[in-house]
């Protein structure tokens, strides 16, 4: 069984002050959307609840906006986001898409649980 040692989610927006402007008046307007937004914040700031998930997660999790991609989670995400993408031995796995984000509503628990069951369906695990 192959071992996930990190996870990196990958935003729908631009993490410069004009990205994030643009992403708040576009989620204003009905324009913009980001459902790994949703499920790491609230109006302002990050949610205490997914702060307390990424601490309970036995391996890293780092988010980043577009603009802050690595140039290989770029390639791998490009078209993809947002999305969750665990870092295994063997490379880039997509664990949730936008939609398996979408279906979390915004809930951090259903996020963990969606988290676990692609972990699951894809026969991966956490390292230890």
């Amino acid at each position: 069984m192959e071992v996930v040692t990190a996870l990196t989610g990958v935003y729908q927006a631009d993490g410069s002050v004009q990205g994030e402007l643009r992403y708040v008046v576009g989620k204003l307007l009905g324009t913009a959307h980001c459902a790994l937004c949703d499920i790491t914040h609230g109006s302002v700031r990050e949610k205490r609840g997914f702060a307390a998930c990424r601490e309970a997660l036995p391996v890293p999790l780092r988010n980043v906006h577009l603009d802050e991609r690595s140039p290989e989670i770029q390639r791998f995400t490009d078209g993809r986001t947002p999305c969750v993408v665990g870092h295994t031995p063997a490379g880039l796995v997509l664990l949730l898409d936008g939609p398996a984000l979408d279906a979390c509503e915004g809930s951090v628990t259903r996020f963990r649980d969606a988290l676990d069951a692609a972990l699951t369906r894809l026969h991966l695990r956490f390292a230890p």
